[in-house]
């Protein structure tokens, strides 16, 4: 926490944190009004119950004067507090008038507390009391420039000896409640500068945040829209390769060309893989639209594992095991398609070759529960919290030299959560590992 007390607030947000202070000051004073009048109206209706008791009280003329002064004046605080709330609606600006307003109703409540005390009791004692109370309100409340604080020392100082002159004869006893009054102020301008300090480096903490949030936003669009821009045109070049090597298929080759293009063919499956990860991240998934039916899962699974068979010619074991038939959920079949896609992706991308793939349906109270679960190599302890990470560091090459992104988990989260679904996983190196989606059953 910064220190400023005996100088303004320096640096470039000093003109908005005036301002801002400014209109929370005025709001302050409205509110203060408020109260401050209801108190003083409760008093004159005291009156009217009670008066034989409060018109033999000592000093009730002057009470009885400076009562109507206080509701008029208070009055007036709450109509021009107003009037200035909401001209600094319109502009959002500090002038000269509101800070001098603000200091005005504070002097204003401080006085009260001196006049209030000398005007009941005609006792000082009472009087340091109601002083003491006014000043620790007004500095915890109120925000000051150090040159405010000091003017308004300077008024209350001021104002306490006069009405001190004009009530006590004995010179010891105006000494003494000087110095007790010059101690008070000193406290008060300690405690209005620590509220300035705190309540300034709160404001400016937010502030900060603020900006940063906005440069993160601001850096956010502009890497989605490099990913989209770099995904798109990688696309023409990879589609004229593939192109190439399917009119080379055409032709009469030998055994080694054919392996070469089909070596050119699978890397542009890659590639175009690759792309579809990039172009899905900088459309960002969260915004997308879903549009979710009601699927029985036992279905739609086997119909993805056949897919996925045909289409892959893999020669790992991908077995379905389901403890659940009929079992529904509200789902967008092309989106949900791609987070088994992916999961059994990597499944089989980190385990050896005919290694075996499980998936899993089952059921838990009113929660569908997916597993994929496989035997491979498993993820290391210290990167099993980043694996949802958007170009999570976890990423890793297949058993095979498949390459990877760091964006498949990350997007398959997001779709889980765009279904109210929860992704998690557990693994151990050397063993394998599970990753379980659960899905609210419809």
């Amino acid at each position: 926490m910064k220190a400023h007390f005996f100088k303004n607030l320096p640096g470039k947000y000093k003109i908005i944190w005036r301002n801002y202070y400014t209109g929370q000051n005025l709001l302050l004073v409205r509110v203060g009004s408020v109260i401050f009048l209801l108190l003083t109206l409760i008093i004159r209706v005291l009156y009217q119950v009670f008066p034989e008791s409060l018109s033999r009280a000592e000093n009730f003329p002057e009470f009885n004067l400076t009562s109507w002064a206080f509701i008029v004046l208070t009055f007036i605080f709450y109509i021009c507090s107003n009037i200035l709330i909401e001209y600094y609606k319109k502009t959002e600006k500090a002038t000269a008038i509101m800070s001098l307003f603000v200091l005005t109703f504070s002097l204003y409540i401080i006085l009260f507390g001196i006049f209030a005390s000398f005007v009941l009791f005609s006792n000082s004692q009472n009087a340091l009391t109601l002083y003491l109370i006014a000043l620790t309100i007004i500095s915890l409340l109120f925000v000051f420039e150090y040159y405010e604080t000091i003017i308004l020392i300077i008024a209350a100082e001021l104002s306490f000896v006069t009405v001190l002159i004009q009530n006590h004869t004995h010179t010891r006893e105006i000494v003494y409640n000087q110095f007790v009054s010059v101690v008070l102020l000193v406290g008060f301008y300690l405690i209005s500068r620590y509220f300035f300090i705190y309540k300034a480096n709160y404001y400016l903490q937010m502030i900060e945040i603020k900006e940063k949030n906005i440069e993160i936003e601001k850096g956010s669009e502009f890497k989605s829209q490099l990913l989209g821009i770099v995904a798109h045109d990688l696309r023409n070049p990879i589609a004229a390769v593939e192109s190439i090597a399917m009119i080379m298929e055409m032709e009469d080759i030998d055994e080694e060309t054919k392996d070469n293009l089909n070596l050119m063919k699978s890397s542009c499956v890659k590639a175009h893989s690759i792309i579809d990860e990039l172009l899905e991240a900088a459309r960002n998934e969260n915004v997308i639209e879903f549009v979710t039916q009601k699927t029985e899962l036992n279905e739609f699974l086997k119909g993805i594992i056949d897919v996925w068979k045909k289409q892959n010619g893999t020669k790992n074991n991908i077995k379905l095991t389901s403890s659940v038939n009929p079992a529904y959920a509200q789902i967008d079949h092309e989106k949900f398609y791609r987070v088994l896609d992916n999961l059994t992706d990597n499944a089989i991308k980190f385990s050896q070759e005919k290694s075996k793939v499980e998936i899993f349906l089952k059921k838990k109270d009113t929660q569908i529960i997916i597993e994929v679960k496989d035997y491979g190599i498993g993820i290391p302890k210290d990167k099993l919290p980043l694996v949802f990470d958007p170009f999570t560091k976890a990423g890793r090459t297949g058993l095979k030299g498949e390459q990877s992104t760091g964006l498949g988990l990350s997007i398959v989260k997001q779709i889980v959560e765009k279904h109210k679904g929860q992704i998690e996983v557990e693994s151990e190196e050397g063993k394998g590992s599970v990753f379980r989606v659960t899905l609210p059953e419809g």
